[in-house]
């Protein structure tokens, strides 16, 4: 955008600075035709060499509540009063026209605008030359909601996590208490039974640190998928027989394997973890008999061969409304109960793996999740 002595109109019609070398030197800038300040996502206010704005995008006057035929030609400090958190005048603070020569802009930071209303800025000085005066001050402006909404989903982790810990710390530390306290007066099966609940206490703070673990991995990006050959119809076994030793009726699962199965390199120990949670899920909050389907598939993203699993119950279902909130974090849907980040996991175990995970509603009318996972072969097996 080349602005300066231009005219405002002209100013919000021209294409972008010429960025700088290492050593401060313009470089030519790309030919972007038909680029309009208006079309970026972030506002974007640009003051010339008298430090009167000369662009003023759609994006900046609808952060700022200012339009821009009342912006454009003031000074920067008016069209953009902007405070500090502690009630500063952040232009008299930075000073971009007269402070250091050796500066080149400010980094991003929350400012105040009149009223209070929250909004992150940012700002470039353009010089001629690395410590030549300032001929255009860039400002980028961004609201503050997805931050916001970041900062919620953080405070909803932690809330989340100190009420699951919570309940089983106490059990955890009540009976063991008791125990070192009055060992001689309870019973060999009473001893029993108060560190059974203390081992499956355990094992439930093992699986919430476990979660989070993942999540963490899972919203870096760093969650490593070590691929090895699964039998994933021998899997699904494995998960029902746990059910059924656990107590549920055999007659409660139907399981039907599609015959050609493709060779499926996935991490063995995720899948096991995407399979728990399915059928966890549909044992937990389904009712009737709960379906499992593998089949062959060629649905994949990029079109390759790869094996689906469907897994569906017969209960009421999800409504039609939360299905967009299936995968998120913390959706639990009618009934309370876990952390509500066991489908947020499947998600990004699925898709770590280049696959993909759908909820529906299935033929009976209960939930019906399907996940495909591509071959995933090595290539020199490809």
């Amino acid at each position: 955008m080349t602005v300066g002595t231009d005219s405002p109109a002209q100013a919000r019609s021209t294409a972008p600075d010429a960025p700088e070398g290492p050593d401060g030197a313009s470089r030519p800038a790309p030919d972007i035709p038909g680029v309009d300040p208006d079309e970026l996502p972030d506002g974007l206010v640009v003051a010339d060499a008298t430090g009167h704005v000369v662009c003023f995008n759609a994006a900046a006057a609808r952060i700022t509540s200012v339009p821009p035929e009342r912006a454009l030609g003031l000074p920067l400090e008016q069209a953009l009063p902007l405070e500090d958190l502690k009630g500063r005048r952040w232009w008299s603070l930075t000073d971009p026209y007269g402070g250091l020569a050796t500066r080149r802009g400010q980094p991003e930071r929350n400012l105040l605008l009149p009223g209070g209303r929250e909004v992150l800025v940012s700002a470039r000085y353009v010089r001629e030359h690395p410590t030549g005066p300032v001929r255009r001050v860039v400002v980028s402006l961004r609201g503050t909601e997805a931050r916001r909404r970041t900062e919620r989903s953080h405070a909803e982790l932690i809330a989340t996590v100190a009420h699951e810990l919570r309940s089983p710390l106490t059990s955890v530390k009540g009976f063991t208490a008791t125990l070192l306290a009055k060992w001689e007066r309870f019973t060999d099966d009473q001893k029993r039974l108060m560190l059974e609940t203390v081992d499956a206490d355990a094992n439930r703070i093992t699986r919430l640190i476990a979660e989070l673990l993942d999540i963490s991995r899972i919203d870096s990006g760093r969650l490593e998928v070590r691929r090895q050959p699964v039998d994933i119809a021998a899997a699904v076994g494995r998960h029902i027989q746990a059910h059924t030793t656990g107590g549920q009726s055999p007659d409660r699962f139907f399981v039907r394997v599609r015959p050609q199965l493709p060779d499926l390199w996935a991490d063995p120990d995720k899948v096991d973890q995407v399979l728990g949670n399915l059928l966890e899920n549909a044992v937990r909050h389904g009712e009737g008999t709960v379906t499992i389907e593998v089949a062959p598939t060629c649905d994949t993203p990029d079109g390759e061969k790869g094996t689906a699993v469907t897994v569906s119950d017969e209960g009421p279902g999800i409504p039609e409304e939360s299905m967009g909130r299936v995968f998120t974090r913390f959706w639990r849907g009618s009934k309370r109960g876990g952390t509500g980040l066991g489908l947020y996991i499947v998600k990004g175990i699925v898709e770590a793996h280049g696959g993909t995970i759908t909820v529906g509603r299935g033929p009976r009318g209960g939930a019906e999740f399907r996940f495909i996972l591509p071959v995933g072969a090595p290539a020199h097996l490809a």
